[in-house]
């Protein structure tokens, strides 16, 4: 399995859109905090607008999606003299539609929605990305392609808002995430989406990893894979993943556990031995460093939250 599908797999992901805007000029948008676990995304149809989020002003233009991994709230801003309006919203059936309060006419088509992620695998996949990501599908030809089908499917649906449209949308949605982790690049600044490396023998060995994260991956063993002397690979990698070859090893590794802490039964000791960790303890301190939790705890948690689960799909 590639590594994106791969990661998206272990971080149970589900998308939801949450609201198409159509905004006047000069409007502006206030976006609040998502809850933890979740993280915002933006994509632009048509238009031209700026995010705030943070400190950084995003602009974007046709084919351009923004995520924002920690949830963060942010603004939303349209070209015009004095960005004062505000915005008035219609609930509809499957989501909300957001217009100009002063009735103007639309200047953007925005849609607007969230990912909720596991707090094992998927809080580590979300945490190890650039905040914000922006990355401009416009740039490519084979993208922009893709992008425009998908963009005019998503019209269509929302505008249709048929039998199984929430489900359509979301389905849509996690399309546009797998899109954008397979970007080599996903910041304003360039820094490097590790999902998905420029250079395709460090993209072999991050594969080779998360695919046999229980292997004795030492650092020579990598480098032989990748084809490169050892000093050679270890700055390539960072370069590529920006992050060291131990982080990503120790990343992957837990992901993986938390997979089988969630679906097994197995002692944490066996999860341990399983994802090459000789030792209970040494693994139960980098699965609390990565998680925030030890894997006892997250075990119980994922119980209760199954069970809680169970309860809403009864009532």
């Amino acid at each position: 399995m590639d590594p994106v599908s791969h990661l998206l797999r272990l971080a149970k992901v589900t998308a939801t859109l949450d609201r198409r805007c159509l905004l006047g000029a000069a409007t502006r948008m206030d976006v609040g905090e998502r809850q933890f676990l979740e993280a915002q995304f933006h994509v632009l149809l048509e238009g031209e607008c700026q995010l705030l989020v943070s400190d950084m002003v995003v602009d974007m233009k046709p084919g351009d999606f923004v995520l924002i991994p920690g949830g963060a709230a942010h603004r939303v801003i349209t070209p015009g003299k004095y960005p004062e309006v505000p915005t008035a919203e219609v609930e509809e059936e499957s989501f909300i539609t957001t217009h100009s309060a002063d009735g103007g006419s639309p200047v953007i088509d925005l849609f607007c929605g969230h990912y909720a992620f596991d707090p094992g695998a998927g809080a580590v996949l979300f945490r190890t990305l650039p905040d914000p990501v922006h990355v401009s599908f416009g740039d490519s030809a084979e993208t922009d392609t893709m992008l425009r089908t998908l963009s005019e499917l998503m019209r269509s649906e929302a505008g249709n808002r048929g039998p199984g449209t929430s489900v359509i949308l979301s389905a849509f949605s996690t399309v546009l995430l797998a899109m954008v982790l397979r970007s080599a690049r996903g910041s304003a600044t360039g820094e490097a989406l590790w999902t998905a490396s420029s250079d395709p023998r460090i993209a072999e060995v991050v594969q080779a990893v998360l695919e046999e994260p229980g292997n004795d991956w030492s650092i020579s063993r990598l480098a032989q894979l990748a084809a490169m002397s050892r000093a050679t690979f270890l700055r390539h990698f960072t370069r590529e993943t920006g992050m060291t070859v131990g982080v990503f090893l120790a990343r992957s590794r837990v992901m993986a556990a938390a997979e089988i802490l969630s679906s097994t039964g197995d002692t944490v000791a066996t999860v341990a031995g399983l994802v090459g960790y000789g030792s209970e303890s040494a693994f139960s301190r980098v699965f609390r460093s990565e998680v925030g939790m030890s894997p006892a705890e997250f075990r119980r948690d994922q119980v209760r939250r199954e069970r809680n689960l169970r309860g809403i799909r009864t009532k």
